[in-house]
């Protein structure tokens, strides 16, 4: 959605010729007149406290998953479902039943651990590690979850420069792991006294995805291919194929994917594969955790702290659940990887709501805020909490991740000489990329943000058709013959539908909030000039703040040099190291890298708006028995 939008103002692009049809077309038989009611409905995370008459109608539910598979409402109209993923239902949650406790026990025999795995399941759920073993508490309670957040780098800058400049983003991380996890905050209010038992960052699975996205691009690693010479255990095979077509497109901005899905299913084959890191993340969390801990996924809760309001609906999608890794391997409606997305803008709000002041939160690690529990894997632990600061990422790299920078920069690792170029397009947003070999380029690749220049990709990208008129030009990329295929130059396009890349995205902290303008001293509505600035402030956090960013202080410094004693590191990333996390984890969970790094994509059909205006009017008003 548009970077500009607000939470406050999501009804920009609707109106009743686009209004939702669902609760009408599934409305059940009329009652009688005297007994008509209006039609409840139930939006997915929302509970609705209603006295019902004794003839009420049945609820027509709807979910996201409605929303993803309906091409009749624009991407606002899915933003007032998305809206109900918010702080509310994080405290909502907190406050259900006490949540799920880890326990480690090094000192526990080997007698001792058999007897207590022998023990009623209902009372507690042991497993046993190389690092000791785990026991988790209070699965008596069918309510009661495992509480675990993911924060995005980008949120983290938001927040800190929020924060006036006065702390970097790793201690505006230091902060919201403190709100999370810590005794002053979230922990301190509330009905059980819940907190989120880890708080990680989405920067350890941005690696995986980095990597794979290279190898997906460079013609290395693909679906149904091996990965560090492991593979996955009993999970079945997943989808197979040589990757996806050229130019590949970066699938990480679910605004994107959403548009593309929706108005050019021709552009689906191009997409890449391989999992966002918060869809990464997710995965990767409630596989694991639910195979070592010896509990269902469902008894894990995946909070996300984004920048942008779309992740909600990444979060939504059919793909990205159990029945995937562990159920038909197809998409379906099954336990959600990543359960709850909100943005930096409702951390804020969800303080607010335990009478918090974020800001006065301690930005350094003291006695509030004590060591969260060793992972239940020693060797995921280290993945996931490493010890020390990960790579820098540079300005070249822009701030939605560095997908296309790290293609380049692993493509010039392959060539001698090679040296990579940047010019700029028609703006800021388009630049397109070379790596070239004493002046010769091998490759091409460009970065387009914001929806105007993705319409001019997309028109760069369409189908050539022959025209059905003597003589007529083919229709699509015209500047091309038509037997040659649309824009071979490229090799990867870095796609985000928002401008200037992820730190701008619609879940920020803007500088027209009422935190910012009272920082600045603003009076009035900030003009172009302040939000220019403003978002160099957020930019200018997110570059400088990784550089001394301590991520944990309990993990293990993970090795740069694969077993084989060979290993290409590029931008600070072992590539080695990473293949062999992956497969490692593929053998823990006993489920294919297939399905648990890799997703699909599908086209949305809809028959909303086809028919006459008439026809359609008669339909509708026979289903609500002529009520208009």
């Amino acid at each position: 959605m548009s970077a500009i939008l607000s939470i406050d103002d999501l009804n920009d692009f609707i109106s009743p010729g686009v209004a939702c049809v669902k609760p009408i077309e599934t409305l059940p038989p009329p009652p009688a007149p005297s007994d008509a009611n209006e039609t409840e409905v139930i939006l997915d995370g929302q509970q609705q406290q209603q006295q019902q008459k004794k003839t009420a109608a049945e609820a027509a539910q709807i979910s996201l998953t409605d929303c993803l598979a309906c091409s009749g409402c624009v991407t606002s109209a899915e933003a007032v479902l998305v809206s109900l993923q918010s702080h509310a239902e994080v405290l909502a949650t907190l406050d259900a039943a006490p949540s799920l406790q880890i326990i480690r026990d090094t000192t526990t025999s080997a007698a001792a651990t058999a007897a207590a795995s022998a023990a009623t399941q209902s009372q507690a759920s042991a497993c046993a590690d190389d690092s000791g073993r785990f026991a988790v508490r209070g699965l008596e309670d069918e309510r009661a979850k495992l509480l675990v957040a993911s924060v995005s780098p980008q949120s983290r800058a938001s927040l800190a420069a929020a924060c006036g400049g006065r702390v970097s983003a790793a201690q505006a991380g230091t902060m919201l792991e403190g709100l999370l996890r810590g005794s002053l905050g979230l922990r301190a209010g509330g009905k059980f006294g819940n907190g989120f038992t880890w708080v990680l960052d989405t920067n350890v699975a941005r690696q995986a995805a980095l990597v794979l996205g290279a190898d997906e691009v460079l013609g290395g690693i693909t679906k149904g291919s091996s990965i560090g010479g492991g593979g996955g255990g009993g999970g079945g095979e997943g989808p197979t194929g040589t990757g996806p077509a050229r130019p590949v497109l970066s699938s990480a901005c679910p605004g994107w994917v959403c548009y593309a899905e929706k108005t050019h299913p021709h552009l689906l084959p191009h997409l890449s594969a391989v999992k966002s890191p918060q869809a990464l993340m997710g995965t990767m969390l409630k596989t694991t955790l639910s195979r070592k801990l010896g509990i269902p996924a469902s008894r894990i809760w995946h909070l996300a702290v984004m920048p942008c309001f779309d992740k909600k609906l990444e979060a939504s999608r059919e793909e990205l659940t159990d029945e995937v890794w562990a159920g038909s391997g197809q998409p379906g409606r099954g336990i959600r990887d990543v359960d709850c997305v909100i943005t930096s803008k409702e951390i804020l709000m969800l303080a607010e709501s335990r009478g918090l002041n974020f800001f006065n939160l301690p930005c350094e690690v003291d006695a509030t805020l004590p060591p969260p529990p060793p992972f239940p894997d020693a060797r995921l632990h280290s993945f996931l909490f490493p010890r020390t600061a990960l790579p820098c990422v540079p300005r070249a790299a822009g701030s939605s991740g560095g997908l296309l920078y790290h293609c380049l920069q692993s493509k010039a690792a392959e060539i001698p000489g090679a040296e990579i170029q940047a010019s700029r397009g028609r703006n800021a947003d388009v630049v397109e990329f070379v790596v070239a070999v004493r002046g010769e380029p091998v490759f091409k690749a460009a970065r387009y943000y914001g929806f105007r220049n993705i319409q001019n990709l997309v028109r760069r990208l369409r189908p050539v058709r022959p025209s059905r008129m003597p003589g007529g030009k083919p229709f699509g990329s015209a500047r091309r013959p038509t037997s040659q295929a649309p824009s071979l130059e490229y090799g990867y396009v870095e796609v985000m539908a928002c401008p200037g890349g992820c730190t701008n995205g619609g879940g920020q902290i803007k500088v027209d909030d009422a935190v910012v303008l009272e920082r600045k001293q603003i009076r009035g509505k900030p003009g172009p000039q302040e939000q220019k600035e403003w978002l160099a402030e957020v930019d200018e956090a997110y570059f400088s703040g990784e550089e001394a960013n301590e991520l944990s202080r309990n993990g293990n410094n993970p090795s740069l040099v694969g077993p084989d004693g060979e290993d290409l590191v590029v931008g600070g990333i072992s590539r080695a190291y990473i293949h062999n996390t992956l497969a490692y984890w593929s053998e823990v969970t006993g489920i294919s890298i297939d399905r648990l790094a890799f997703t699909t994509f599908r086209e949305v059909i809809s028959d909303v708006g086809k028919g006459t205006e008439a026809e359609r009017v008669v339909q509708l008003a026979g289903k609500v028995g002529g009520g208009w």
